[in-house]
């Protein structure tokens, strides 16, 4: 390729270029020289302090000019190459709050002065240098919280480990900020979540060291939608009142630190700091995390490409973002395409490092409406041309969880116009986000067959996905692993339960009992198992031995309510039923036993709101629909019948079950008789004996064949006891 004007240049006269370069001699002395007290400190203590300071997160400080000379020419390549101060987003394709990013008259200054010698210039030149507290930098904090010392080794590669910490104190705090002091230049990065079952701390406990290696576990997760982590020269502000978060009694913090050796032993030891505020939060945003799990890089390819898309069911205001990955990334791109066609950056990195990752606050946050798609792309270099590769001579690389293993995630947080909302876009992108964690972890099972902790999360996975059958041999291969362990035989025997498999299921939550008599869980489920047997004297004995272990479960209360329930113990069954309640007032279970209760003791108004209540939490519920409609059509007393309605609930239930269980059917009977449909409700009833029949039924159908008797008399069924 030819330039004209570099043609015309390389024909010039000698006379011509000696009377070009006087001129170019004459302007450069005309302009000031540029100095560290005019130009140069300005820059610095805008966009380097952040890090460059005493006791900052960098290994040197640069807010005086002798610090700052010693290091000109440092200063002047690594800002000529961009490599500091670091911004990884394009310009103009996202903007956000801290934007670090030099322009190229910066630039050009830096190059200026190291060149002339560093000059520092007049004093009176010089800009009042920023104020940084020595220690917390939002002032004292509420609770310190110190992660235990690790000490890490002089040399080798860059090691993610995951320290589990107790979070004290009791009762419900609101968090409105978070400060994390890494005290060790060791640490590059760190992500901070909480976990409130003790499936984290166990994994810390199994290691003799402080913390343990390996992935964050899924019970572990930011907390109300809230990025909590940090990076070098990064501090998230205190929020303002109503944005705080909840941190409820009996969390672990777990806390990956990304450590990196300096080439000499580190001892590790940050703190956490906690900052309080009375203020429960008014709004809760939401994280979407979006990221292929597929990666499987060829040897030598230098492009691999791994999108994702998303399609948002409600409109959410983007807030931050926080894309992720490791060496072998060239680029991580996110964009919104809207209803209408239209486009828009959500962010963009052009040159992706895996040092510099950060969460980016939008300046200006922003609507995206329903329907709009959300896209991500990361490429990825596994050649050997890319000088980050970790693999010499570069070899297959898949998604995992090692920075030699590969990702590309992204996270977004938004924020909803309603609750509503932000349930509704939750629950449908958990699935997606379960879904894609399903192909990672069995990439990874695959390569690590015998890591139990793998295999319970991808188990937990298929429970979340209504995959009873696929969460099975995951769980049995923990057994064979574990085969002491309670947790586990517990925890195959949740699965085989949901699966139908009720035989093998009571049999492991058996043996898990057996294993632990302390196990409460276990006994709560074995309790269940054999109450769906009608071992209902046997259910009960379980119950309360689980209440004995647990006094305050919920779960507890209620099951026990039912078994009393069904023994005719209608007052000790309101008694458990009502303290559930007391414990856990949204339980629907805990509202249908005592509507149950409270209609077979003759308090059919409360009986009718505690159904309502059921409903309310569970609008879809057949035994519920099925109970009121009962009241509804055949209580002795005219004032609390409403036939109608009763037939709309049972004629619910029934569509429900498909129109194949015999007990919402009965209903409707009852209910279209009460109306005067006679013929409907023969029929109806009819069916229902059918089907309790050939369920093996026989109380119940002939308890329906006494009131299809009476249906063909044209007589109504009225109860006697409700």
């Amino acid at each position: 390729m030819t330039y004209p004007t570099r043609g015309w240049a390389a024909l010039a006269t000698g006379a011509a270029l000696t009377l070009l370069s006087g001129a170019a001699g004459s302007v450069a002395q005309d302009r000031p020289p540029v100095t560290f007290a005019r130009d140069i400190a300005p820059i610095v203590f805008a966009r380097c302090a952040g890090c460059h300071r005493p006791d900052g997160p960098a290994p040197f400080s640069l807010l005086t000019y002798q610090d700052a000379r010693r290091r000109a020419a440092v200063m002047a390549a690594v800002t000529a190459t961009r490599y500091m101060p670091p911004w990884k987003p394009e310009p103009g394709h996202g903007e956000f709050i801290g934007d670090r990013r030099l322009s190229d008259r910066e630039v050009a200054l830096f190059s200026q002065w190291a060149t002339s010698g560093a000059p520092e210039g007049d004093g009176a030149d010089l800009p009042e240098p920023p104020r940084y507290r020595s220690g917390w930098q939002l002032g004292e904090p509420d609770l310190v919280i110190p992660l235990p010392e690790y000490t890490l080794g002089a040399d080798g590669v860059d090691l993610f480990r995951n320290f589990v910490v107790p979070v004290p104190g009791s009762g419900t705090r609101y968090v409105r900020g978070l400060e994390f002091r890494s005290l060790s230049t060791a640490v590059h990065h760190a992500n901070i979540r909480l976990d409130y079952t003790p499936a984290s701390r166990r994994l810390d406990d199994a290691d003799p060291l402080p913390g343990y290696e390996g992935p964050v576990l899924r019970s572990a997760d930011y907390p109300d939608g809230h990025f909590l982590g940090w990076t070098p020269g990064q501090l998230a502000p205190l929020a303002p009142k109503g944005l705080a978060w909840r941190l409820a009694a009996g969390a672990d913090f777990v806390v990956q630190l990304h450590l990196r050796p300096t080439g000499r032993p580190e001892r590790i030891r940050p703190l956490i700091g906690l900052f309080f505020t009375g203020d429960p939060p008014e709004r809760l945003p939401a994280m979407l995390r979006l990221g292929r799990q597929n990666i499987d890089i060829p040897p030598g390819d230098a492009a691999y490409l791994s999108p994702d898309t998303y399609t948002l069911r409600v409109d959410a205001e983007v807030l931050a973002v926080q894309p992720h990955s490791h060496h072998r990334a060239r680029s991580a791109r996110v964009w919104a395409t809207l209803p209408d066609g239209s486009t828009r950056w959500v962010i963009d990195i052009g040159a992706w490092d895996f040092r510099w990752q950060d969460v980016y606050r939008v300046a200006d946050p922003y609507w995206l409406p329903a329907g709009t798609r959300i896209s991500t792309e990361f490429v990825f270099d596994n050649s050997s041309a890319n000088p980050r590769n970790p693999e010499s001579p570069p070899r297959r690389a898949r998604w995992g969880f090692r920075s030699s293993d590969e990702m590309g995630d992204v996270w977004i947080q938004v924020m909803t116009r309603t609750d509503a909302d932000r349930d509704e876009l939750l629950r449908d992108f958990a699935r997606k986000a379960a879904a894609e964690d399903i192909v990672g972890y069995e990439g990874q099972i695959a390569v690590a067959p015998t890591d139990a902790g793998l295999r319970d999360d991808v188990a937990l996975l298929y429970l979340e996905l209504d995959r009873p059958e696929a969460a099975v041999p995951h769980f049995q291969a923990v057994v064979a692993l574990r085969p002491g362990s309670a947790i586990a035989r517990y925890n195959l025997g949740s699965a085989l339960q949901l699966a139908g498999r009720s035989v093998e299921a009571t049999a492991q939550f058996g043996d898990a009992v057996r294993l632990d008599p302390q196990y409460a869980p276990a006994r709560l489920n074995l309790g269940t198992m054999w109450l769906a047997q009608g071992r209902i004297a046997d259910a009960a004995a379980e119950y309360r031995e689980s209440l004995r272990l647990q006094p305050d479960n919920a779960d507890a209360h209620n099951n026990l309510g039912r078994t009393l329930l069904l023994q005719g113990a209608y007052r000790d069954a309101i008694e458990h039923v009502e303290q559930a309640l007391r414990l856990r007032p949204t339980h629907p279970g805990a509202h249908f036993n005592l509507a149950e209760a409270l209609a077979a003791t003759g308090d059919a108004p409360a009986a009718v709101s505690h159904f309502r209540e059921a409903l309310r939490l569970r609008s879809d519920w057949s035994p519920a629909l099925t109970g009121l409609s009962w009241l509804l059509s055949s209580h002795p007393d005219a004032a609390i019948r409403s036939p109608e309605e009763a037939v709309r609930l049972a004629t619910r239930a029934s569509d429900l079950t498909r129109r194949t269980d015999a007990s919402p059917l009965d209903a409707l009977a009852a209910a279209q008789a009460r109306l005067g449909r006679f013929d409907e409700a023969v029929a109806t009833a009819a069916l229902a004996v059918d089907l309790a029949s050939r369920a093996g039924s026989s109380a119940q159908a002939t308890e329906i064949q006494q009131r299809l008797a009476a249906y063909r008399e044209h007589r109504p069924y009225t109860s006697s006891s409700r």
